[in-house]
């Protein structure tokens, strides 16, 4: 794996539009409000970005549509759609275009009034021909045929899953910006509302609004801002499948080609990560990509995590925010797993802090266990 882009490239600007409902708001308008609040930490303005990079669930062509919004004219822009994890893709597609000179100031952005707009989950997913005359839900009941195949190969449980969302709570009760506070117990998650057997209402993320905006800049402008740079050390990413029905072993993701990529690239490997943020979507993916990236080994999710492993407190801090299942989910995940990342490596998590945080693993999934993208980002101290 080249390690020429490693270091290369830092994050100046990391922040939410406001968190919470927000009723009468297009997507558009919150995610130019996630915009504005990282122009005005980062001190830029909107004549300076030359680079844009949106994700969406809205528009056919996001790009296009929301530099018409912004009022940008960008140089590069890209608006590759691989589900919720494109906007760590785009991580990796900035740091090449910054590297080459195709722009010198990048914005990843996205926007969504998904809960207040319709209260439920919008889905860009096309017709998928050998799964639809089962009539699945989509994508819950994806997620839980994997969730039964695992339970079936290593003796996975219910309980054990349960325990991904109680940590969520768990970390999400500390973070005054987290949509679901309150205290969740085992028992709730596993009496909940059955959605697609074996997973509840609990073991599935939330619907809410958000947005999110980061900045990119090359690494001999990181330290021109107010804020302390946080730099890319590595990205990859791998597909493959789109339907559900042909993901060749539902116990295994893609993840474990990325994330052996980016961590060659970083050069570290998961001890050396001190603070992971996975796409939660549901309480499976957690385990899944828990095991896929190296954080235990194959089959041994369940007893990991409800071991207390990643919960506050426990040996590896996952999801600081509350994460999909218990902070924010406005339909897109991913740009918030890389915000949450940066605040903490920058010491200013609003939640808990990782105290002494130098790495971060953000590892995003989108479609079905479809796309999965890991990037590995560090302060200054790790370069």
């Amino acid at each position: 794996m080249s390690r020429s882009l490693r270091g290369k490239s830092a994050i100046v600007g990391a922040a939410l539009a406001t968190p919470g409902p927000r009723p009468g708001w297009s997507a558009q308008e919150i995610l130019a409000d996630a915009v504005g609040n990282v122009l005005d930490q980062t001190g830029l303005t909107l004549k300076d970005v030359d680079g844009l990079f949106v994700g969406s669930a809205f528009h056919y062509t996001p790009t296009l549509s929301m530099a018409e919004y912004l009022g940008l004219r960008p140089r590069f822009s890209d608006s590759n759609m691989v589900g919720g994890s494109s906007f760590v893709g785009h991580l990796l597609t900035a740091a090449m275009a910054l590297q080459s000179g195709q722009c010198d100031v990048a914005l990843i952005c996205y926007g969504s009034n998904q809960a207040t707009a319709g209260g439920r989950l919008h889905s860009m997913a096309e017709p998928q021909p050998y799964e639809a005359p089962y009539a699945p839900r989509y994508p819950v009941s994806s997620y839980a045929f994997a969730a039964q195949r695992h339970m079936h190969t290593y003796g996975t449980t219910r309980t054990q899953l349960a325990h991904v969302a109680t940590a969520a709570r768990a970390w999400a009760a500390s973070n005054p910006e987290a949509q679901e506070r309150c205290p969740l117990s085992i028992d709730d998650v596993l009496n909940a509302r059955m959605i697609s057997d074996p997973l509840s209402k609990l073991d599935c993320c939330l619907v809410t609004d958000g947005g999110g905006a980061v900045i990119m800049v090359r690494a001999d402008r990181a330290n021109d801002f107010p804020e302390p740079p946080v730099y890319l050390l590595g990205a990859a990413g791998a597909h493959w499948h789109r339907q559900i029905s042909a993901m060749p072993d539902l116990t295994v993701t893609a993840a474990s080609e990325s994330g052996p990529r980016a961590f060659a690239m970083a050069g570290f490997g998961p001890q050396d990560i001190d603070v992971v943020q996975l796409y939660d979507a549901f309480t499976i993916n957690t385990l899944l990509l828990l095991e896929d990236l190296g954080f235990c080994p194959k089959g041994e999710g369940g007893p990991f995590v409800a071991s207390g492993a990643i919960a506050p407190g426990g040996d590896l801090p996952v999801n600081t925010n509350g994460g999909g299942l218990s902070c924010c989910h406005p339909g897109m995940y991913g740009i918030f797993l890389i915000i949450e990342a940066v605040r903490q490596l920058r010491g200013a998590a609003p939640g808990q802090q990782i105290r002494g945080a130098e790495t971060a693993l953000v590892h995003g999934n989108g479609g079905v266990l479809s796309s999965q993208i890991t990037a590995i980002l560090g302060n200054e101290q790790t370069l």
